[in-house]
């Protein structure tokens, strides 16, 4: 069964049935962390395969072997998915998992096992829009009828995988409590080898000036793109329908590229913001001034000290 017109709410989140089931989400609740285990949380769209790869070429000092023969969900598999079990390899260390799940979810568990947590936040403006065309895409989501009803969904929350406000709020007010690392698209994307070195200090692992240059290179946008590994046109087109886009690396890759006023999501963005609608602008992860919206307020608190 594809269940692809299947729902599942869990956890005050509705999910696509073609991924999860009740058991995969209890499952994933449930299941107990290592010491060792590399979690990388996300909301959908947030750079989370971006950060597979890095971590896979990391670990792997910059060879590219692993990272080209091997799909990213293997390497990187998603903890509340119904293949987890299948995908999570005996003997491979440290263990990388990825998920999408609300921070209140694993946060209890995380914390006892002391596992690393490494959360990746991008701009909610190139979010939106990326998610809206990943919807248009995937079978197993349901079809937007427009970018302005999309949009409005996703500042209310109702999409599927929840509110990105709560999800953001909910894993930054952990910190203090969690071995966690901050980082957003944004960094990623101004400077990748700086980035490197930093996840590289947080994880403990050692790396040498040519092996960060390797990393770079394999993980660079344009690499990414040609892997059949990471690009997701392994999956087939009755899931994804790649007439509508390059796997799950369709979008140019560029922080803000379809947010501008000139492009037509963007345009209808500044429409709504201009006509008083709650506004997508002005979060500031580390990068963007001061909020001029309470919707951002509580958000913007708990981004503006981690720069």
């Amino acid at each position: 069964m594809d269940r692809m017109e299947v729902t599942e709410h869990f956890a005050g989140i509705a999910l696509p049935g073609h991924l999860h089931t009740q058991e995969s989400l209890h499952a994933a609740a449930a299941f107990q962390f290592r010491a060792g285990d590399v979690v990388v949380a996300t909301y959908p769209k947030s750079g989370t395969t971006w950060m597979q790869e890095i971590l896979t070429l990391m670990y792997s000092k910059g060879d590219g072997q692993l990272a080209k023969t091997v799909p990213n969900w293997a390497r990187a598999p998603w903890l509340e998915h119904i293949y987890f079990k299948d995908m999570m390899q005996a003997g491979r260390e440290p263990r990388i998992i990825t998920t999408h799940l609300p921070c209140h979810v694993l946060a209890p568990a995380l914390k006892k096992a002391k596992a690393k947590v490494i959360y990746v936040a991008r701009n909610p403006k190139d979010i939106v829009v990326s998610f809206y065309h990943f919807h248009k895409m995937a079978k197993f989501l349901p079809e937007p009828s427009s970018f302005e009803d999309f949009l409005m969904q996703f500042l209310n929350g109702t999409v599927q995988y929840g509110s990105w406000f709560d999800h953001v709020e909910g894993w930054l007010s952990q910190r203090s409590e969690l071995d966690l690392f901050y980082i957003t698209y944004e960094d990623l994307h101004r400077d990748l080898g700086h980035a490197i070195k930093e996840l590289a200090a947080f994880l403990g692992c050692a790396l040498r000036p040519e092996e960060v240059s390797a990393i770079q290179q394999h993980s660079s946008f344009s690499a990414m793109q040609k892997n059949a590994m990471v690009n997701y046109t392994l999956v087939s087109c009755d899931i994804l329908d790649h007439s509508k886009g390059h796997g799950c690396l369709r979008r140019s890759g560029e922080a803000g590229a379809d947010t501008r006023p000139g492009s037509p999501p963007g345009a209808s963005m500044y429409k709504l913001e201009g006509s008083g609608q709650q506004s997508l602008g002005c979060l500031p992860l580390k990068l963007l001034p001061p909020p001029s919206s309470n919707l951002f307020g509580r958000v913007w608190l708990l981004c503006k000290g981690s720069g």
